[in-house]
């Protein structure tokens, strides 16, 4: 049986296991944004590249056994790439140049290069929900089964294996769903429960992340990590260094990707089409302009400026409706 991102997703918001924030929001900041790719079959889940002419994004093949949703632009049209594969992907991470790594259900790690996809050997069948690294011979993986079975792999440019260390009580209670790191002795690792872990290249230690709501994806500049999450209602925590802090806006939706640009600047996304920025003191909500349904899964900021958000249905299966956004370098904003 296939393994669903937030299995019992549906069933939390319906129980109210985390009520929307009350207060009152601030006016939202807005922007100029565009819809890019509507209506696809699968929910897209991530979106990265190597500029704004080199761009992949990847999904759910939304139940219809066609394959996972791979798309590249190359600066002048979006074109379908044929994984060859059955299941869905749930994150891409890549080299300039090559490779392009993508991970997804059944332990599922593609290797994308010179044309070509591998699929490779995995320790296991659980979700990989997040990869990272370095270089292309020094990468990480995270994942597990929605709400337990967390799992860290490394891969050392010949096997992914185990990594050694990793604590065995986090496999029992925990998933992991994304990791980033500023080097390969400084990496984050976040999940279910608030957990999250750190890395200094030679061993995992538990932190306090601020909160026991679950935190979805993490980033980092050269400043701080990000991490976000929550149900319903969002939670966002960061880290300078001394320690994970909660900073979220006040009325704040359910988020769960980010990206963070440098000089306190960044763009986070979640349900409902919501849209936060950072703009180097504090988190805003954005009006982007268009009326979305759909839950935004991933962020990605190109080295111009532009910022592409996608996502669709991803909150429970069948996970369809997939869709991307983009905000131009020249975008602006306006006052409301």
């Amino acid at each position: 049986m296939r393994v669903r991102y937030l299995l019992g997703v549906a069933l939390f918001l319906a129980l109210g296991l985390a009520a929307c924030n009350g207060s009152e929001p601030e006016q939202p900041v807005q922007e100029n944004w565009e819809v890019v790719l509507k209506d696809l079959p699968g929910a897209l889940a991530s979106v990265w590249g190597t500029g704004p002419d080199d761009i992949c994004t990847v999904g759910a093949d939304g139940g219809l056994e066609v394959g996972p949703l791979v798309y590249h632009y190359d600066g002048i049209e979006w074109q379908r790439m044929d994984t060859g594969q059955s299941g869905d992907l749930w994150w891409v991470f890549g080299f300039p140049g090559g490779p392009v790594f993508m991970g997804g259900s059944g332990g599922m790690i593609l290797r994308f290069h010179d044309g070509e996809f591998e699929r490779m050997t995995t320790p296991s069948t659980a979700t990989v929900y997040g990869i990272w690294g370095t270089a292309q011979n020094d990468l990480w993986a995270v994942g597990g089964h929605a709400s337990s079975g967390a799992f860290a792999w490394h891969f050392d440019g010949g096997t992914w294996s185990p990594a050694e260390g990793f604590p065995q009580d986090v496999v029992q209670y925990a998933s992991l769903f994304k990791l980033t790191g500023r080097s390969a002795e400084d990496i984050w690792m976040v999940g279910t429960g608030g957990v999250a872990l750190h890395y200094d290249g030679q061993r995992f230690e538990r932190a306090s992340s601020g909160t026991d709501r679950t935190l979805f994806t993490v980033h980092a500049d050269a400043e701080r990590f990000v991490a976000v999450g929550g149900f319903g209602s969002g939670v966002l925590v960061e880290n300078i260094g001394d320690g994970w802090k909660d900073v979220t806006p006040s009325g704040a939706l359910h988020a769960i990707g980010v990206y963070l640009t440098g000089n306190g600047e960044g763009y986070a996304v979640g349900v409902d089409g919501s849209v936060l920025r950072r703009d180097g003191n504090a988190w805003k909500s954005v009006d982007t302009g268009i009326n979305i349904v759909e839950a935004f899964h991933g962020v990605w900021v190109d080295s111009e400026g532009g910022v592409w958000a996608v996502g669709g249905q991803v909150l429970a299966p069948p996970l369809v409706d997939g869709i991307m956004v983009y905000r131009p370098p020249d975008g602006g904003e306006t006052t409301p």
